[in-house]
């Protein structure tokens, strides 16, 4: 094909490899590619108004469509601004496919103001990096960065791309790539495995990826009706299936201390994608590592290799029944509560209405055990967390999964703090007309920060160091922030103000914000 530039040869390309979706905050030097979008069929433009939330909305794509979508950000102050949910999606193996415009090549030697180390950025959230040098070459390095994100278990790839190899002409698209997916689990593994929970010994298999979800949910049930092992994930696991029906998982605890005591006992620690269990912050005289010396540590799969294969295989070489224990009922409060509202009356309010099939992207912190408690037998949903512990997913994550799974409703939990840092998602929910209801926890204050002040030995903190951590004084206002974004925004004291709110927002198409004075 002639006459095409080297930016539509990359979308063209793109869309060939099943990428159907670009999140973007673009600038000058990614202009033919966003020009290349209306000429190319088969590519859904979303924009966000700051790159922390494009990224987040990458991120949330990724996880529930299990492929990836495309960012396109702006040189390296533009991919700056994304790597905070970068670092969450890196630590979520979330595929994603960063385009990162750059200065045209010929025009690096002047350093211009915008000239920067896009590749010092990109390193340490991205499993693989590239600078395309030729527009001969952009649709094959596109066509290799789709392949690198879905190396199994998932990872970022991100892809430099010059204007001046954006605008000279190509030869065309490429094909796409096979993607392989994850690789089977060596039978030794599994008889490694198996042998030592025979062995009667005090056991945990702690499960992380695609085995959180049904499949592999049933297989490690069965394990646990065979063995008595507890079957638990990570903290912050980047997606479970949970709720009526579905096998029971326990997440590991947040504080150092309470991980050490839940695995006080554990002899045996059997590991499905995922590593050891070690406390999130070092703490003066507590543990970091939280695996007791003297028990036994088995990868029965390790993070590129299939989970659930692992786990099914276990369970017949164990010859576990065919029916899970641990799987969860439905119960939900009769009668609904009354009065001045508090996480755990709310939780219960949100279990007893999740419709089934939602999804629910949770950074409620301090204020979300509530919620975590009622929503285990509610009805069946997927949960996506805050995996690497960086501020401000909840929103954007809500928002690309809403784009990925149109047809599910999502509600997100937040904390008013977190919620700031990316509160422009709320904008792109209402332009793009997405189905999102956005709970939002106000207790005026960064809350975990408090707790955490005192938990790192800081001694009598005093009023300056206090206030750093308080958020009166202007107190936020989410009704006016969420109307000033275009969405429908209401503030709530009770349980039945919360009650008639939320079953509104479920009923109602589009996005909805509910704050929640705590």
């Amino acid at each position: 094909m002639s006459n095409m530039n080297g930016a539509e040869s990359l979308v063209r390309t793109l869309v060939a490899s099943k990428v159907e979706v670009c999140f973007t905050n673009p600038g000058t030097s990614e202009m033919h590619f966003v020009a290349a979008l209306d000429k190319v069929d088969g590519m859904r433009a979303i924009l966000g108004l700051f790159e922390g939330a494009v990224t987040g909305m990458a991120d949330g794509y990724g996880r529930m469509a299990e492929k990836p979508a495309c960012t396109l950000l702006h040189l390296g102050p533009g991919l700056a601004n994304g790597l905070a949910n970068l670092h969450n999606a890196k630590r979520a193996q979330t595929p994603i496919v960063n385009i990162v415009g750059d200065h045209a090549t010929y025009h690096a030697q002047y350093d211009a103001p915008l000239t920067s180390d896009i590749k010092g950025f990109a390193s340490p959230v991205s499993g693989w990096i590239h600078s395309s040098p030729s527009p001969k070459t952009v649709a094959a390095d596109g066509a290799r960065a789709v392949q690198a994100s879905m190396q199994a278990p998932g990872q970022i790839a991100t892809l430099i791309l010059p204007a001046d190899t954006a605008w000279l002409d190509s030869d065309g698209p490429a094909d796409a790539l096979p993607i392989t997916g994850p690789a089977p689990v060596s039978q030794t593994a599994v008889d490694i495995t198996a042998k030592a929970l025979k062995s009667g010994k005090k056991a945990a298999i702690i499960i992380r990826g695609k085995a959180l979800q049904r499949r592999g949910l049933v297989a490690a049930g069965r394990i646990a009706a065979a063995t008595g092992a507890r079957i638990m994930c990570d903290t912050f696991a980047p997606r479970v299936e949970r709720g009526a029906g579905l096998v029971m998982v326990e997440r590991i605890p947040y504080f150092a201390e309470q991980i050490v005591e839940t695995f006080a006992e554990v002899e045996e620690l059997i590991l499905v994608c995922t590593k050891p269990p070690v406390s999130f912050f070092a703490y003066p005289g507590k543990a970091s590592w939280c695996t007791p010396e003297t028990a036994a540590i088995h990868y029965l799969a390790q993070g590129h290799e299939d989970g659930v294969q692992a786990l099914e295989a276990l369970a017949d070489a164990l010859g576990a029944p065919k029916d899970p224990i641990h799987v969860a009922p439905k119960k939900l409060v009769d009668t609904l509560p009354t009065g001045k509202i508090d996480q755990f009356t709310a939780g219960a309010i949100i279990a007893r209405f999740l419709p089934e099939g939602a999804i629910i992207s949770d950074e409620a912190a301090t204020s979300g055990l509530g919620s975590a408690i009622a929503t285990a037998t509610a009805a069946p949903h997927d949960h996506l967390s805050l995996t690497g512990g960086a501020i401000g997913m909840g929103l954007p994550v809500a928002t690309g999964a809403a784009v990925a799974c149109p047809d599910r409703k999502v509600v997100c939990l937040h904390g008013d703090g977190g919620a700031m840092y990316t509160l422009q998602s709320l904008w792109t929910q209402a332009r793009e007309k997405l189905d999102v209801v956005n709970i939002i926890f106000a207790n005026n204050s960064y809350a975990i920060l408090n707790i955490e002040l005192m938990r790192v030995g800081a001694e009598n903190p005093g009023p300056k160091a206090l206030s750093m951590l308080d958020l009166h004084n202007p107190e936020l206002n989410w009704v006016h922030l969420g109307q000033g974004m275009g969405v429908e925004s209401v503030r709530v004291t009770t349980c039945e103000e919360f009650a008639d709110a939320y079953q509104a927002a479920l009923k109602a198409k589009g996005p909805r914000l509910i704050e929640v004075m705590l």
